[in-house]
């Protein structure tokens, strides 16, 4: 039997790949996605084959991450529960695409995942396996095998020498790809409790951020963010230099508590320097450019835009309706914005585009020489109170 595993090197996997191995009896082949996780990868390829993989394959998914996930996700506008810009979410449909891909060249059996059976992930890998290998089968080993918690699966690791980046001590769960990294498990289990202070990595404490404000003009066309003060990067370039400026200045710092789509409240802790900046951003040309029935009806679609992709619905017939919808939106939203990085905040310095919808003409408080007759608008005034009116007769007739 072969089969492909989705490899972090994390607590969860680096047992897993053990695991696969000797109940199975299989040819395990360790797949990493690199979607940003940096210095995480180094000696990942010998640690595989060290806890049992036949091989380790990396996959450099960076550009393609941002370029076909993320920024299309943030032309949307899509936040979950209006806080969470869905980092964790976003990225699991490409690293299961992927290892789809891979076990298609390989002829392999199956395919695994880390996934907790409690988590949102197990169900974003699997409606991608099945959306586009339903053929395939499906391990997950947290839905089968005998451990209770990672608590289990540290002293599992520490058993058979399996080098792991948690203690039980320190045994937060962490995801990192060039959008955000996520922290859960540990002390974070207690949503009353704060997070510890050497618990981030992306962003300093905006308390010790720069105590001078920074500038940033980011150029934005057809929604897509293309350059940074002036100098013109690949998408996964923006991202990477958004989160080093953000980070220095304490921005994007994320606590919640979030429905889970399985049916329970979680805490996670999240840093997204670079994506809350651009969201930002983004949002400040589409006031310029986006006419108002257009963003309001695409504001209304947000949230279910939004929930389709934390569900994992990624590459369903609904997700790719909404997102055609969403691209003839994006057309115009082309334009500089100004930004403000200053202890944690952001703030808006100035806004301008050659598809600019704003005219001076009609929104001076000055004599406007014409292009707007104040005597126009009784008449509008009248025709919206007419139902109010006949309302409100009624009500005195009764």
């Amino acid at each position: 039997m072969k089969i492909v595993l989705a490899y972090s090197g994390g607590l969860d996997t680096s047992v897993i790949l053990k695991w696969l191995a000797e109940r199975y009896r299989a040819d395990v082949i360790a797949y990493c996605a690199d979607i940003g996780q940096g210095e995480e990868l180094n000696g990942l390829e010998e640690k595989a084959r060290r806890s049992g993989a036949s091989r380790c394959l990396i996959a450099d998914l960076r550009e393609e991450f941002v370029r076909d996930y993320v920024f299309p996700m943030l032309r949307a506008g899509a936040l979950y529960e209006e806080q969470y810009l869905l980092g964790t979410a976003i990225a699991r449909p490409l690293i299961a695409k992927k290892q789809v891909e891979i076990a298609r060249e390989l002829g392999a059996d199956a395919v695994a995942h880390g996934a907790t059976g409690k988590g949102n992930d197990q169900v974003r890998f699997e409606l991608t396996f099945a959306a586009l290998a339903p053929d395939l089968r499906v391990i997950a080993p947290w839905r089968e095998w005998e451990f209770a918690g990672r608590a289990d699966l540290i002293r599992y690791a520490e058993t058979h020498g399996i080098e792991v980046p948690v203690t039980q001590a320190k045994p937060y769960s962490m995801d990192r790809n060039l959008f955000h990294i996520s922290y859960e498990s540990g002390i974070l289990e207690d949503p009353w409790q704060p997070p510890p202070a050497d618990l981030f990595r992306l962003t300093c404490d905006p308390e010790h951020a720069p105590g001078e404000p920074e500038t940033v003009d980011l150029d934005f066309e057809s929604g897509n963010c293309v350059a940074v003060n002036g100098k013109s990067l690949s998408p996964a370039g923006v991202l990477t230099a958004l989160n080093e400026i953000g980070g220095r200045h304490g921005i994007g710092r994320i606590d919640i508590v979030e429905n889970r789509f399985v049916g329970m409240k979680s805490r996670g802790v999240y840093e997204c320097p670079g994506g809350t900046i651009l969201r930002f951003a983004h949002r400040q040309v589409e006031t310029l450019t986006l006419d108002r029935e257009v963003m309001h009806l695409r504001d209304s679609l947000v949230t279910r835009y939004a929930e389709l992709v934390y569900y994992g619905f990624w590459f369903s017939p609904e997700r790719e309706f909404l997102q055609a919808a969403i691209e003839q939106s994006q057309r115009y939203v082309t334009g500089t914005v100004r930004l403000r990085l200053f202890k944690g905040a952001l703030q808006t310095l100035g806004r301008k585009s050659p598809y600019s919808l704003y005219s001076p003409q009609l929104a001076t408080m000055e004599a406007d020489h014409g292009a707007y007759d104040p005597r126009d608008a009784g008449g509008f005034i009248r025709l919206n109170a007419l139902r109010l009116r006949t309302a409100a007769r009624r009500g005195r007739a009764s």
